[in-house]
């Protein structure tokens, strides 16, 4: 099988376009895989390291304004479009497949012009421009929530087969479970209380988690703190100058990023993040009750959309970034942890949107069009 895979921008765009790549490698030893991207994203970084080709071409996300530099940037993605046209037609893919960012504008839409079979994957619950805009271009698009479904109108095709992640739910025995609390500098008595940003960090969660330290309120609950490399140094200066060293707090560990997340994430009692698709799909898999701060004036407003997944069926709480401080965090981590009944309720409503076998589903699809 000869597979185009189009994904641009960020690790979320990125990360299930591998897991798709390496479940046809797996299945199909014999099989041709590239990449086609920009130069400009992570992928120019994270392809290659994967041990895959990248090809790459001009695409921008256009806004609705007209301006120079929407007009040069229009020009532009026209041009990628041809771009995509020639690699496509050099490659001679069975199937092209997009799994987010700009650039599967121009190589989906370059594939059906050629009449090659053609798949998309949205990760969010709210479905971006370009898979709303590519619908009817499209062949097959799989979506990651059931609710994103409605979403699209005019599709020929649509399947919810989740989002393929790494982290997965471990049964750890009770000794293994009590190493890795140990190991991570934890508490065995005390709930764990898991907070990240993603990996660069989230300025607005980390000023509400400095309130809840500098007021000591995280008395009963413990926190297992993910600053983002970019913040830890700030975060540090800002505690000392409250006279709190960043290595001796009581009921905290604070590190810039965390690189054991699946057993971290596996042991906590509750987590704390942000709400892109990735991160929603992990806590439900994991079972884990949540409480969501989703990013703002992103397009469609998908974090929130996301979050809403999992405050629907009862495992998360919203925090509205412009409503959130320490107190009120606080305040909810504590209804949460302190009540045991409400933890185990909300980890079983979380299972209740978990996704399964997520890339077997996939390749399933890819399957039925490379065989049409």
């Amino acid at each position: 099988m000869r597979v185009i895979i189009a994904a641009a921008g960020t690790g979320g765009h990125i990360n299930p376009g591998f897991a798709i790549a390496n479940k046809i490698k797996k299945e199909e030893k014999d099989s041709k895989i590239i990449f086609i991207g920009t130069t400009r994203g992570l992928e120019n970084d994270l392809v290659p390291r994967a041990g895959y080709e990248l090809k790459t071409i001009d695409a921008y996300g256009l806004s609705k304004k007209i301006s120079i530099e929407n007009i040069k940037k229009m020009y532009k993605t026209f041009k990628g479009l041809g771009e995509a046209k020639k690699i496509i037609k050099e490659f001679k893919p069975d199937i092209v497949i997009g799994t987010g960012g700009y650039i599967c504008g121009a190589t989906i839409s370059a594939a059906h012009s050629l009449g090659i079979p053609t798949l998309l994957h949205e990760s969010n619950a709210f479905p971006g421009k370009a898979v709303k805009m590519l619908a009817k271009k499209t062949d097959t698009i799989l979506v990651s929530f059931e609710d994103a479904k409605g979403r699209i109108k005019n599709a020929k095709n649509i399947v919810c087969t989740g989002t393929p992640v790494k982290i997965v739910k471990k049964d750890y025995g009770i000794n293994e479970k009590l190493e890795i609390i140990k190991k991570a500098g934890l508490n065995e008595t005390k709930p764990i209380v898991l907070i990240f940003g993603g990996s660069q960090g989230a300025q607005k969660i980390n000023e509400a988690i400095l309130d809840i330290l500098k007021n000591k309120l995280n008395k009963d609950y413990q926190i297992m703190w993910a600053t983002g490399p970019k913040q830890y140094d700030i975060i540090k200066e800002r505690l000392l100058d409250n006279n709190i060293n960043i290595n001796n707090i009581e009921n905290a560990k604070i590190v810039p990023y965390i690189y054991n997340m699946e057993e971290i994430m596996n042991v906590a009692n509750l987590i704390v993040a942000r709400s892109g698709a990735m991160t929603i799909t992990e806590i439900s898999n994991l079972g884990k009750p949540s409480i969501l701060i989703p990013l703002p004036n992103v397009s469609g407003d998908h974090q929130f959309h996301n979050a809403k997944v999992l405050e629907n069926v009862g495992a998360a709480k919203i925090i509205l970034n412009n409503e959130l401080h320490g107190e009120i965090l606080n305040k909810q981590i504590e209804e949460i942890v302190l009540d045991k009944n409400m933890e185990v309720q909300m980890s079983k409503n979380a299972l209740k949107v978990s996704t399964h076998d997520v890339e077997d589903k996939i390749y399933k699809e890819v399957l039925k069009l490379v065989k049409k």
